[in-house]
């Protein structure tokens, strides 16, 4: 991807999280925070153009961070999305990711995974993020990627609350960025 393609889309990326994401009020956040706004990236990730964008953004976000993996994907149901994306953007840039998704818990039945899709032991993996504040959830996924014996290569945030997040990740032990943040959102 060219830069200048790049700053396109990184642009059309901010404008579709102020149009669809950015809810301002008062909420209390899955960390417990209270925020005067609340980034729904849901509303983003899940919308035909928004996963089209940020699939070409995080492949090549990846790409120049030089993470090797052959899977992505991270804690349902935040990363999912962008997990997917990012996946099905690779089959038309080689090489291919599959993509993967974490569980909040194992499962109480059948097989009793944790992680469920293109993942087995001694796959390597980028975890992915919607939005970054404590850390916490990419964090957990981390985790539960090494329990279940695959390897971490980096983690990729789509939107940095610049609350800790970040820095809580590389205090993990992970290389971590992100593709957009709250100041460039406005907030």
């Amino acid at each position: 991807m060219t830069t200048t393609n790049s700053k396109v889309l990184k642009s059309k990326l901010i404008e579709l999280l102020r149009a669809r994401s950015v809810i301002l009020g008062d909420f209390t956040l899955s960390s417990g925070r209270r925020s005067g706004y609340y980034i729904d990236a849901r509303r983003t990730t899940m919308s035909a153009e928004g996963l089209a964008v940020i699939g070409d953004l995080g492949l090549a976000a990846i790409r120049a961070e030089q993470w090797s993996a052959s899977s992505v994907g991270g804690l349902t149901l935040g990363a999912d999305p962008i997990a997917y994306a990012i996946a099905l953007a690779s089959r038309a840039r080689p090489p291919v990711l599959d993509a993967f998704t974490v569980r909040k818990e194992p499962k109480a039945h059948a097989t009793g995974k944790q992680i469920e899709g293109c993942f087995e032991p001694g796959t390597q993996v980028v975890v992915v993020e919607d939005t970054l504040t404590t850390g916490a959830s990419a964090v957990r996924a981390a985790a539960a990627v090494r329990a279940a014996g695959g390897s971490v290569s980096g983690v990729l945030g789509l939107v940095d609350r610049h609350e800790g997040g970040l820095e809580a990740v590389r205090a993990a032990g992970y290389a971590v960025v992100s593709l957009v943040s709250i100041h460039e959102l406005g907030l």
